[in-house]
């Protein structure tokens, strides 16, 4: 079955991979970028093969995210993928069910501190990262990055509760907490996968994974070459931008903020970000 690890883009679900496959999938919890490749993306290209080969229409695509990952399941094992997709339902077809899900992991982060990196990442203004974020419309398609499949994300607090409300199995990770005490949250993940496989971790290993996957680390990985997900993108950019650096008091017009605070003030106050 499959564990998510679920988020808006640009929220951090790459660093949580990146610690999550050091824990998982390393001996001594030095990272590796070949290590992503144990939590790939979903959709992809290859998970719809014989069912569709037109991507980029939705209405083609969402019949077939369950069978998808049926065909995952059919081997019995724990799959982690990492995914932007809101988990939403179109019609009489859900992106995922209790019968394909082990459990998720969500990252979320303050949407003040998202405008300027999606703005770095699909080459948009602040302005146009905002309304990317708050706008209502049903579904915002993307297409990007290693994917190559049309992937519904809607606004960001819409995505959001699509994940995690009545999610039993479910951990919510704050970009910023991570930020703040990596240590104590890389705990509260080994704590909660320790619930759904064995993991081999100790003080060493744990200190060497936040030493290799801290951002400046990542980032001197990316200049380096060795961030290849994105290596085929017609447009240039730095995956790995601003990181902990991001203050959305000192780059972002008043303006956008006040319309973010206003537009999600709810699930803001209750994920203290107000």
């Amino acid at each position: 079955m499959i564990v998510w690890l679920a988020s808006y883009p640009k929220s951090g679900n790459t660093w949580v991979r990146t610690i999550i496959s050091s824990l998982l999938f390393s001996s001594n919890g030095k990272f590796d970028m070949e290590l992503l490749k144990n939590i790939p993306q979903f959709p992809r290209q290859d998970h719809f093969k014989g069912l569709t080969d037109d991507y980029s229409d939705l209405n083609k695509v969402f019949k077939y995210w369950i069978k998808a990952q049926e065909r995952i399941n059919l081997e019995n094992k724990i799959w982690f993928y990492k995914t932007h997709n809101a988990n939403i339902k179109i019609g009489n077809y859900s992106f995922t069910n209790r019968e394909n899900t082990l459990a998720t992991i969500y990252i979320v982060r303050d949407p003040r501190n998202l405008v300027s990196s999606i703005a770095n990442h699909f080459n948009l203004t602040n302005e146009e990262a905002k309304n990317f974020m708050i706008e209502k419309k049903a579904l915002k398609e993307n297409i990007g990055g290693e994917s190559g499949v049309i992937t519904p994300i809607t606004d960001w607090e819409d995505h959001y509760i699509s994940w995690c409300r009545h999610n039993n199995n479910l951990l919510i990770i704050r970009y910023e907490d991570l930020i703040n005490n990596t240590k104590k949250e890389i705990f509260r993940i080994c704590e909660f996968l320790g619930k759904l496989t064995k993991i081999d971790f100790d003080d060493n290993k744990i200190e060497k994974i936040i030493e290799t996957t801290n951002f400046k680390e990542l980032q001197k990985l990316e200049a380096n070459g060795g961030f290849k997900e994105y290596k085929d993108t017609k447009e240039k950019f730095n995956f790995f931008y601003k990181g902990p650096e991001n203050n959305w008091g000192k780059d972002i017009d008043i303006n956008i903020i006040n319309q973010i605070e206003m537009k999600f003030k709810k699930t803001m106050k209750q994920l203290r970000y107000l």
